[in-house]
């Protein structure tokens, strides 16, 4: 699989303070990718950084083969980059799908976006029950749906998802998980950031840990979960109710991947 993103050497920052710091990772076409984090870490700098928000002081952004990081945000989403915001940010006077239509905005195939607009209800059949709804007076979870519907509405090649499981139940983080791992399914690629480490590395082929603004541990997902460093720092302990919810997200991706583990 080719790189569709790499980022290499990249630093960036806020006025005199610098919070990323030569942060180096790739993404290949159809992966998901885990990036971890404690709160503070950069995890949202680094997204950022790639959509145009924060500009790179050092370093390089290559999406799809050419550089990005002089580019503005619209021309980041107009070469194939989306993203879901942490906490969403929905416009909440504003129906479903006029949020949904906020995503092609940039868009001038009108049969296009009708079609993706229906692609979207289908992937997400609530949001069709919902779609003359304000968006604040839905769950947390349909709002996260919404959230990442909007983004696909973009056609992005690169989806960047930053903490979809935040503050949702644990059913509904389920749901999201097999969301993304549909939008997997179907050819999608995906930047994960996520503090539920579990759930992350259950569904995911790489992961990256980033700690103060550096990479400090990086490979498969599954070697991630035996780290003993990762488990002390992100993992923790297990109550039954966490296991139970690992399991049948693990239970997700192996049905995705066609294989059982052992």
């Amino acid at each position: 699989m080719a790189d569709l993103i790499d980022i290499a050497d990249l630093s960036a920052g806020y006025g005199r303070i610098e919070v990323l710091h030569r942060v180096s990772l790739t993404v290949r076409e159809g992966e998901i990718v885990a990036l971890l984090g404690a709160n503070g870490a950069g995890k949202t700098t680094l997204l950022s950084t790639v959509m145009g928000l924060v500009k790179a002081r050092a370093g390089s952004i290559a999406f799809d083969g050419a550089a990005i990081a002089s580019l503005d945000t619209a021309e980041i989403v107009r070469r194939g980059i989306a993203a879901v915001p942490e906490r969403r940010q929905l416009f909440g006077g504003m129906t479903v799908e006029e949020n949904l239509l906020l995503g092609a905005y940039g868009r001038a195939d009108r049969n296009g976006v009708r079609n993706d607009l229906a692609a979207q209800y289908q992937l997400f059949p609530r949001l069709r029950e919902r779609r003359h709804q304000l968006a604040h007076s839905l769950s947390g979870g349909e709002q996260q749906m919404v959230a990442i519907a909007r983004a696909l509405m973009a056609r992005p090649k690169l989806l960047l998802l930053d903490e979809p499981s935040l503050g949702l139940a644990p059913l509904m983080v389920e749901q999201i998980v097999q969301c993304i791992l549909d939008l997997r399914a179907r050819g999608g690629t995906i930047l994960l950031v996520e503090q539920n480490a579990r759930a992350a590395l259950g569904i995911a082929d790489r992961g990256y840990v980033l700690e103060t603004g550096r990479i400090t541990v990086s490979g498969k997902a599954s070697d991630l979960l035996d780290d003993s460093s990762v488990q002390d720092a992100y993992l923790g302990g297990r109550g039954a109710s966490s296991r139970a919810m690992e399991e049948r997200i693990r239970a997700l991706a192996d049905s995705y991947r066609g294989t059982t583990r052992k």
